[in-house]
């Protein structure tokens, strides 16, 4: 979305509407041209292209001389992003914005007002729930476009690019209606879409198929359960295949699938918090089960013992690999699917979230050529993200990379990785013993689940390797007091363990919607009693479309770096001690507590009270 400069007349003289009929008899004319050669002429009821090679043209400035002239942009960032260009292949628009330079909404405004379009913010406006399926959802995804309301005997489309080659003719084709453009950013027409076409919102049609089907051919319950667990157009089939859709859709890492008795409910985990997103009747739960199992690869006649399995899939384009784990209850077989999603980049160290002294401390460490780096929280805190972005920045050609995983979640071309794969005998112990042969020098275990694989972790740490990996504990302190009651010897974890990163998530406050306000006076004084500086105004999200009315979007880690000091190792190898007396120690040397850094993120506005009341005030 570049635009190329027109004539001051041009500029000035803006249309009342830019709108076509189905047939194309309706016409409005601007010129204008975007920054990569779009030229914007509406004739016939289309905007056509004009010039849209994408070569190394004087047209490719003029969108950021537009950002410079209002002040959005300054000029030595736009000569930075125009030096990047022709290697990147992007278009400057989109280039400042992924350089994060300029902010994509910034970007809609200058080319609104030199095209004389009107704009809409999808922040705060919803599409009218009757006017969305005035387009079908593969052309709305196709066409990067959302239906937002009939006005003026026109129906209002919100798009992102006016430019494309004749995006007015087919939206109008689409709609068999007047259509009218209004411009709004990529991200928030996307998110639009994901959400006034929810993939679960087609469940209801395979429900009613599946209780015809399931009343029709009760007699024979095990053929009739076998048949909807495989057949591609079996109404189970489909609503699994929504229900996972969605889950990828909503950012969810874990969707929830448990029988209530009287119906079996569909929860998701975004942002690290449930939400309920499905009702589905009782008769089901038994299919849904099976369908998955199927597609795990497990075994569907067994439902009395807990089984895990795993399997790939494609939604939207994106490669998806989930866990599956099943376990009995009392009204049948809960499942639970852990999502990844092989398409998300990969975190860089300085994108997690560590504050700089943190940060510095945490990177020193990487740069040890022997010893051992843990990473310890509970389920769901990071541990995995940290370790990925510890091994990018040290995986050099120099260096012998290798990991040992279960599963393997991202592919690292330049990495050797390694499967767990318990059918095979290739467990964390056995094939750490394997990775020591094959002449390693950085070894990452994924966890360290038991005492042969910690006692093999430390003896690697001892002979030259530099060792990363995760366990599961409270806090830092707690790592450490684990692998003593592992049973292995303080004079061997004194040397070889470098230190702990103890960590959790916290959600952001939703940048969308981010108000201020003044808590209730409880949470006000538990901020206060744990050590918080005194505020008058605290931030928090009102809710939006953004973060679908929950006031938070995405999360952020909150670390602890617990470093094996002289102190700390003479306390561990002489005193045998407790929890609290390595976490004094700890404190008293200037390791800054997972508490302090989520009083922090409460100080800056970045979370809120009861966020860390949630996730982080045990500690």
């Amino acid at each position: 979305m570049k635009l190329r400069g027109s004539s001051k007349q041009e500029r000035e003289s803006k249309p009342e509407a830019h709108s076509a009929s189905a047939g194309g008899t309706k016409t409005a004319t601007r010129n204008g041209s975007n920054g990569n050669g779009v030229k914007a002429v509406f004739e016939e009821g289309h905007v056509a292209p004009h010039n849209g090679a994408s070569g190394n043209g004087s047209g490719r400035t003029r969108l950021g001389e537009l950002l410079v002239q209002r002040e959005v942009l300054k000029h030595d960032d736009l000569e930075h992003a125009l030096t990047q260009q022709g290697s990147s292949g992007k278009r400057v628009g989109e280039l400042l914005v992924d350089l994060r330079l300029v902010d994509e909404r910034d970007v809609v405004e200058v080319l609104a007002k030199q095209l004389g379009f009107a704009t809409v913010d999808l922040r705060k406006e919803k599409p009218e729930a009757d006017v969305v399926g005035a387009l079908d959802e593969s052309t709305a995804r196709k066409l990067v476009a959302i239906a937002m309301r009939r006005r003026d005997g026109a129906l209002e489309v919100a798009v992102t690019d006016p430019g494309i080659p004749k995006l007015l003719e087919d939206l109008s084709a689409a709609a068999g209606e007047h259509v009218r453009l209004v411009l709004a950013p990529v991200s928030e027409v996307q998110r639009a879409i994901d959400q006034s076409y929810r993939a679960i919102s087609g469940v209801s049609r395979h429900v009613r198929d599946f209780e015809l089907t399931n009343a029709a051919t009760r007699a024979d319950a095990a053929a009739t359960a076998l048949q909807q667990a495989v057949g591609d157009q079996a109404p189970v089939v489909q609503v699994v295949n929504l229900i996972v859709t969605q889950a990828l859709r909503d950012r969810a890492s874990d969707v929830h699938i448990e029988p209530m008795g009287y119906q079996v409910r569909v929860r998701m985990r975004i942002d690290g918090a449930l939400q309920d997103v499905l009702e589905l009747p009782a008769d089901m739960g038994p299919a849904l089960v099976s369908r998955i199992k199927v597609m795990a690869g497990m075994n569907i006649v067994e439902r009395r013992r807990s089984q895990d399995g795993q399997f790939e899939t494609s939604v939207d384009g994106r490669a998806l690999d989930v866990r599956v784990a099943t376990t009995p209850v009392i009204f049948g077989e809960k499942t639970v699917l852990r999502l990844l999603d092989k398409s998300r980049s990969l975190y860089k160290l300085s994108e997690l979230g560590m504050p700089p002294a943190t940060g510095e401390v945490f990177s020193d460490l990487l740069r040890s050529p022997f010893g051992m780096v843990l990473c310890a929280g509970p389920t769901g805190s990071g541990k995995t993200t940290t370790l990925y972005a510890a091994l990018a920045e040290i995986n050099v050609s120099e260096r012998n990379v290798m990991t040992i995983e279960d599963p393997v979640e991202y592919v690292l071309p330049t990495v050797n990785q390694m499967q767990i794969n318990e059918g095979a005998d290739v467990t964390f112990a056995g094939g750490l013993k394997s990775i020591l042969r094959q002449d390693p020098d950085v070894i990452l275990v994924g966890e360290v689940r038991d005492v042969e694989t910690a006692r093999i972790a430390v003896q690697s740490a001892l002979t030259g390797h530099f060792v990363l990996s995760s366990i599961h504990a409270t806090d830092s302190a707690a790592a450490v007091h684990r692998f003593l009651d592992m049973g292995i010897e303080p004079f061997l974890i004194a040397p070889s363990v470098l230190a702990v990163v103890g960590q959790r998530l916290v959600r952001r406050v939703c940048r969308e919607c981010s108000v201020t306000y003044r808590p209730p006076a409880d949470e006000i004084a538990f901020y206060e009693q744990i050590g918080g500086v005194p505020k008058t105004d605290f931030v928090h999200g009102e809710g939006c479309n953004f973060c679908s009315g929950t006031g938070y979007q995405e999360r952020i880690g909150v670390y602890e770096v617990l470093r094996m000091s002289d102190g700390m190792r003479q306390l561990i190898v002489e005193d045998q001690p407790s929890h609290g007396a390595i976490r004094s120690l700890a404190i008293e040397e200037g390791m800054s507590p997972l508490r302090a850094e989520a009083l922090r993120l409460v100080q800056e506005d970045i979370t809120t009270i009861p966020e860390i009341l949630r996730s982080v005030y045990p500690l």
